[in-house]
């Protein structure tokens, strides 16, 4: 009985770890989404302007994920420009893949295209720097 009990416990936690991590990275349904999730977040968001039918997407999405899922302080925000015209027209996305750097909700960088990881990674130290308490030198 104790070994199924702490097998449960233990796919519990494992659960629970996962949600936590994936909730750093989401996808944005709407304007009033975008507000709460990005515009009002206390630390900075990537904001990725994704299309399923973008080839350069479908590298650059996971790459994203994959750099910012270690961090602790920093989120990544998916925006499908299929299901969010409003939110393309306003940061006037004119080409796929977008990326927005939002910091207390201002948007502090961005960038079109494919780019390489190092280009992401300098982005990310950016970010993360603009977090870290002065005279902080890591």
């Amino acid at each position: 009985m104790f070994t199924i009990v702490r097998k449960l416990t233990s796919v519990s936690f494992r659960t629970i770890t996962t949600l936590s991590c994936k909730n750093k990275m989401f996808e944005i349904a709407d304007n009033s989404d975008f507000m709460n999730k990005v515009m009002n977040s206390s630390v900075p968001v990537i904001v990725n302007f994704h299309a399923e039918w973008c080839d350069p997407c479908k590298i650059l999405t996971p790459k994203l994920e994959e750099l910012v899922g270690p961090m602790e302080d920093l989120n990544l925000a998916i925006v499908k420009i299929e299901d969010n015209p409003e939110l393309v027209h306003t940061f006037e996305v004119k080409a796929v893949p977008a990326v927005i750097a939002v910091v207390n909700g201002l948007v502090v960088d961005k960038f079109i295209g494919l780019v390489d990881a190092n280009m992401i990674e300098n982005l990310i130290k950016k970010l993360t720097a603009s977090r870290k308490p002065p005279g902080d030198k890591e």
